[in-house]
């Protein structure tokens, strides 16, 4: 049961290995949103007592979550090259062959977020070792939900450049009203709405909270801080933020073993080089 899983997880880590460019073209992007955003944050979030952490912590979730998205496409890459229809044939369940692209996917993601920890670390980012574990829990269950909702969005694309405008299409919208980038009470009030609706908004949240250790702030300090939600008078929390994140890791790898047992690879169209 366990070795279809990760030998498809062994073969997606040899994959990145060989592929250096990929993983620095996703490091550089991070790397420039770092830079561009430490001085708009300077400007947007006065208030804050560590602005650059605050956004170092809310890039480094970006980080895993863009990722974890982004290496579903390897699954598009494995029908192109006729290795996915050998492992269709294989006698393995469906269901082995998408959670060992899930787990591959999430796997990747929390090593690059790890990147990025060791850039803030150098940058003034001071995390404890029970602090660094609970950071890399919450990066395991953001890469395995966001790998899963990939996975799901892959299946679905008939061809893999619609992936990757279905992709775009979710990622952006969603990073910028999240709080990542630009703190949440620097946004216009009529953004608000889409911003407590946006569920990477509490994915944000819960990482910054363990992040910047802020639990010993109160509520009223939560709320100020970005990571607690005040809506009309209901607080939402950080511990119910990652209560979120669970429930949205279990309804998101639902969703994408059950389509990925009853989808038609032999409908997905690829781009071919010609020789």
């Amino acid at each position: 049961m366990i070795r279809p899983i990760t030998a498809i997880l062994s073969r997606n880590l040899l994959k990145l290995r060989r592929d250096r460019m990929k993983l620095f073209l996703n490091l550089f992007m991070s790397g420039l949103f770092l830079f561009i955003f430490s001085f708009v944050i300077k400007s947007t979030g006065p208030g804050l007592e560590h602005p650059l952490n605050y956004l170092i912590s809310g890039i480094i979730i970006m980080t895993v979550f863009q990722s974890a998205l982004s290496n579903s496409m390897n699954i598009l890459e494995d029908i192109s090259s006729g290795f996915m229809k050998e492992i269709l044939v294989a006698p393995i369940n469906r269901w082995q062959i998408a959670t060992g692209h899930v787990l591959s996917a999430m796997v990747v993601s929390v090593i690059q977020g790890l990147i990025i920890v060791i850039i803030g670390i150098f940058m003034g980012l001071n995390i404890g070792l029970m602090q660094g574990i609970a950071m890399v829990g919450l990066m395991l269950l953001v890469g395995l939900t966001f790998s899963a909702l990939g996975l799901y969005l892959a299946t679905l694309s008939k061809e893999s450049s619609n992936f990757q405008l279905l992709i775009t299409i979710v990622s952006f919208p969603l990073t910028f009203l999240s709080g990542a980038y630009i703190p949440t009470m620097a946004l216009p009030g009529i953004l608000l709405p889409f911003v407590y609706l946006n569920p990477l908004t509490y994915t944000t949240a819960a990482f910054r909270y363990v992040a910047l250790n802020l639990g010993n702030m109160n509520t009223a300090g939560l709320v100020k801080a970005g990571v607690a939600f005040n809506i009309n008078g209901f607080i939402i929390t950080p511990f119910m933020s990652i209560l979120l994140i669970i429930v949205m890791s279990v309804v998101f790898f639902s969703l994408c073993v059950s389509r990925f047992s009853k989808a038609d690879f032999s409908r997905v169209k690829t781009f071919k080089h010609s020789h």
